[in-house]
């Protein structure tokens, strides 16, 4: 008996301002290869870990006004990806819908829980232990996950449990994130197809 074949869970969006210039592709059943390519090395080694630890497949391409600051790519490039995202996962049939990952790095520690509920919401608390981690503005970590929220359709809760190093703190996140999405974003083999709702859609 043949069963046909399921649909790829793959998206790409352009997006053009008078700031940023970005192009993302994500398949969100793919093997953790990336292209990152923001001109923020920071962010690149931040959504590195999305992919790797997500097993999405991930490409970001950004020309953006980084002669001002980071802000504007940083929080553009979280909207391109929740629209991206938006897209590949369709309508949301046969999904887990939620997802859930805690992830340690040394001494710092993370909790990221997320579901695929149509609604945007972010409820963000990480005590970064300084402002910068190098030349990047730990600040811009919460407009990054705003951006994704925002387009994505999904409510995030992102804590912080502990940890003294920022870089630290800041990739467990990252880290979890990835595994959180890719937990909500899994195929649940006992679902039939059907949507994750009571309401009947996401």
């Amino acid at each position: 008996m043949s069963t046909a074949p399921e649909i790829q869970r793959i998206a790409a969006v352009t997006r053009n301002t008078n700031e940023t210039k970005i192009r993302v592709t994500i398949n969100l059943d793919g093997t953790g290869r990336q292209n990152l390519k923001s001109g923020v090395p920071f962010l690149d080694h931040m959504m590195d870990q999305i992919a790797r630890h997500g097993l999405f497949d991930l490409d970001v391409e950004c020309d953006g006004d980084l002669h001002i600051d980071a802000h504007h790519t940083v929080e553009d490039i979280g909207i391109t990806i929740g629209q991206a995202f938006a897209l590949a996962i369709g309508d949301k049939k046969g999904v887990r819908r939620y997802g859930h990952a805690y992830v340690p790095l040394d001494e710092a520690l993370s909790r990221v829980v997320i579901d695929c509920s149509g609604r945007p919401g972010l409820e963000f608390n990480v005590p970064f232990t300084r402002s910068m981690i190098g030349a990047f503005d730990v600040d811009l970590v919460h407009e990054f996950f705003q951006g994704f929220v925002n387009h994505a359709l999904v409510t995030l809760h992102i804590d912080n449990l502990r940890g003294d190093n920022a870089h630290h703190q800041c990739e467990t996140v990252f880290k979890a994130f990835g595994r959180a999405l890719r937990m909500a974003a899994e195929r649940d083999p006992r679902s039939a197809g059907t949507i994750p709702s009571t309401k009947g859609s996401l």
